[in-house]
């Protein structure tokens, strides 16, 4: 006789086996992912360590100058602009040459600033085409970045730099910059005339961090740079300090010890 009280009821074994199949079959079907998932991680990882010891670290880019003597070097990124006359006469009342890190657009919109910058003694290096970090831009893109200069006479031409946008870093810079023959060019010491604080906060900042040997970074275009350019050349002036051109400076290559240095100070605090 049939037992009825059975009817409609699964067997024991048939929910634990289901389980144990489905397990099986993800297993099955994620196996082909592994290599995808350990290439794309390798890849995430080599992405990371190219910004940050290229841009933070900055091991084996031209970073400050010697610390045995007076000289520090004013640069300013991202001009020229409508606020590079103020700068400029900023620094003339000063008497201190300065280097202005330029964009292809900006300098193509402002052919009669680059020729007075050139004309009153500033050195022009390059800041790029796109104002982008290199993680952004495909290798084929950042090589014209790199490749890029306001001075370049050739493909070729030697001892002209190259500072990224926002130092950034990706795997391929510093090939591409050996092939471009530029050299990238770093800073120690950030103006932050980014933010909206005023002049006189961000100059006592700033000296503070300066030494002798230090490359500064500005930015042509924040309305408070000017004020903020003439309180950092007064506390240079009454420290000792005299501005020079990054050519004159000269600057060095990021050592190992330097690179942990400047770590610390982005990461450690």
């Amino acid at each position: 006789m049939l037992d009825f009280r059975a009817v409609g009821q699964a067997p024991a074994f048939s929910q634990p086996s289901y389980k144990a199949h489905a397990k099986a079959g993800t297993a099955i079907r994620l196996t082909p992912l592994f290599p995808w998932i350990k290439g794309g991680f390798a890849l995430a990882l080599t992405v990371l360590a190219a910004d940050v010891l290229g841009r933070a670290a900055g091991w084996g880019a031209l970073g400050s100058g010697p610390r045995t003597g007076s000289h520090v070097a004013l640069t300013f990124d991202d001009g020229p602009s409508p606020r590079t006359p103020a700068l400029m006469t900023v620094l003339a009342r000063y008497s201190a040459p300065a280097t202005f890190f330029v964009t292809a657009p900006q300098a193509a919109a402002h052919p009669e600033l680059m020729k007075a910058l050139a004309e009153a003694g500033h050195q022009l290096e390059a800041h790029g085409i796109w104002h982008r970090p290199a993680l952004l831009l495909p290798p084929w893109k950042e090589w014209a970045q790199v490749r890029w200069h306001p001075r370049a006479t050739g493909a070729g031409a030697p001892g002209l730099l190259y500072r990224p946008p926002y130092g950034g870093h990706s795997p391929f810079t510093r090939l591409l910059a050996r092939l471009a023959r530029r050299q990238i060019a770093l800073w120690d010491v950030e103006g932050r005339d980014w933010l909206a604080l005023p002049a006189s906060e961000l100059a006592q900042h700033t000296l503070k961090q300066v030494r002798p040997g230090s490359v500064i970074l500005l930015h042509d275009g924040p309305e408070v740079t000017p004020e903020l350019l003439g309180l950092i050349l007064h506390g240079l002036h009454e420290r000792g300090l005299t501005p020079v051109l990054l050519r004159d400076l000269p600057m060095q290559r990021i050592s190992l010890r330097a690179g942990l240095g400047r770590l610390r100070a982005s990461y450690g605090r």
